[in-house]
């Protein structure tokens, strides 16, 4: 579902192209000086939600390319090279993941409800997001073969990330009415429900040494937006303007707000530190249509930007040792819409 926040934010914005200068980091704005090396490592279609192994030497994605109708799961090594869709083509994929040891690999897929790409969402409800009710989680080799399910429950399962220890999963899940945060064990079994409040929790990772968890989520607090929340659910739809970036225990225990902008704050990830956390927000947008990378301390303080373009920034992730950040982008885009996967290294 991670991947449908980006391909709907960028069914709004407009991707000009960057004009390459023959400057070592011409694909980064001097302003962006946390950044260095930056290179992009697809080169069209919509890629995004790119995430390290626990080597750090290959990423696993979701792309819509060549003659695909929607999104299926590719790798490729850390430099671009060596890319293979590992997902069987069926149906809409998300949020893939690497155990780590490299063996097994995750992913959410809507194939066991229909081999077709589901439909989009309905706009005239005005910006909605689908919440697939055909989503489950499943595990495969890294090839994409001996391919097993891990959940079966009704609804939406997905948006799964992984313990750097390769025990504890956390997902999303809609499996008891609402859209809550739930861990289980890596082979699928003592899932466990970590959020309860009325609304949409999810997006979740957890911090380096497993102990923390940040999400992203929309807590509606007025009768009318809990009436509309509730509405668009029952249509497996939400509407994901307003996103806050939160943070709570392993266990689900000591939930605390860190962003409180009123914006649509998306794509948490901890630094090494676990102190701090990167993410994307539209917060520096008056029209809320471009998202930039911005960190924050865990506790609400120390907030700085990180990217500058005119376009989208957005699914940041650290490589294992914290030294090179991966992101997706619509920076030197040669269509509109078009997204690509860039990696560059991190300078503190």
């Amino acid at each position: 579902m991670k991947i449908i926040v980006s391909l709907l934010i960028l069914a709004l914005l407009f991707a000009p192209s960057l004009a390459v200068s023959e400057a070592q980091d011409s694909l980064l704005l001097p302003t962006e000086k946390h950044l260095r090396n930056l290179k992009q490592l697809t080169f069209g279609g919509e890629n995004a939600e790119a995430y390290f192994s626990s080597d750090g030497k290959q990423l696993i994605l979701q792309s819509t390319r060549d003659d695909l109708g929607c999104d299926q799961i590719y790798t490729m090594n850390v430099d671009g090279s060596n890319v293979k869709m590992i997902s069987n083509g069926e149906g809409r994929t998300t949020c893939s993941y690497f155990y780590p040891g490299g063996k097994r690999i995750l992913y959410s897929s809507t194939h066991l409800g229909d081999k077709k790409c589901p439909p989009k969402p309905d706009f005239s409800k005005g910006y909605v997001w689908a919440v697939y009710p055909t989503f489950d989680i499943f595990t495969a080799k890294p090839d994409g073969s001996d391919l097993k399910q891990l959940t079966n429950t009704p609804g939406y399962d997905a948006e799964t990330t992984i313990t750097l220890d390769g025990k504890k999963l956390v997902f999303t899940s809609m499996r008891d009415g609402d859209l809550d945060i739930y861990s289980m064990d890596a082979d699928g079994k003592n899932v466990r429900r970590l959020t309860n409040e009325l609304g949409y929790d999810g997006g979740p990772f957890w911090s380096y040494d497993g102990k923390q968890i940040v999400y992203r989520a929309h807590h509606p607090k007025t009768d009318q937006q809990k009436a509309d929340y509730t509405d668009l659910l029952k249509q497996n739809l939400i509407r994901p303007t307003v996103l806050e970036i939160w943070v709570m225990n392993a266990d689900g225990s000591n939930k605390r707000q860190v962003t409180s902008n009123g914006k649509a704050n998306f794509g948490p990830y901890f630094f090494p530190d676990g102190k701090r956390i990167i993410f994307a927000s539209n917060m520096d947008d008056p029209r809320g249509r471009n998202f930039d990378l911005y960190k924050i301390n865990v506790d609400g303080t120390g907030l700085e930007r990180i990217t500058f373009h005119e376009t989208f920034d957005g699914f940041p992730m650290f490589s294992p040792d914290g030294k090179k950040l991966v992101f997706a982008s619509n920076r030197n885009a040669k269509s509109q819409g078009e997204t690509n996967v860039f990696i560059a290294d991190w300078v503190e």
